[in-house]
């Protein structure tokens, strides 16, 4: 199943975009420990692994590519993060694809409490 979610953040594209792409940062809003490089083609990891995947492609103050990993049986998710400048901050849009209905719902509600949660908490701070 696909999953789409639109956010709007107080901050401009570029400080989203690297609070997206900089371990160091990733670190601050997930509150756990990180693995991440902005390189394609490196794995990474978020919530001391919770989340798993590999980097395919970034355009810097715009775009990110991901491939999210739900263990061996399923195909990998796509994961694909736009930021647009929105009045004067930014519009988030986070797209999913190939999320395994079994684990649809409690992934969706981690993705908005967690992943696009933690991105509100820590720009609205």
């Amino acid at each position: 199943m696909d999953y789409k979610k639109y956010t709007y953040l107080p901050a401009p594209p570029e400080e989203v975009y690297l609070a997206l792409t900089k371990a160091q940062s990733i670190q601050l809003w997930t509150g756990a420990e990180v693995e991440f490089e902005e390189i394609p083609e490196t794995e990474f990891s978020y919530w001391d692994g919770d989340i798993t995947g590999k980097n395919i492609s970034f355009e810097p103050y715009k775009k990110i590519v991901q491939q999210w990993y739900f263990g061996d049986n399923n195909p990998p998710s796509i994961v694909t993060i736009k930021v647009h400048p929105d009045k004067n901050g930014t519009s988030l849009e986070f797209v999913q694809t190939n999320i395994p209905d079994e684990d649809y719902k409690d992934f969706t509600a981690g993705i908005e409490e967690y992943f696009i949660g933690g991105l509100i908490d820590f720009f609205e701070e």
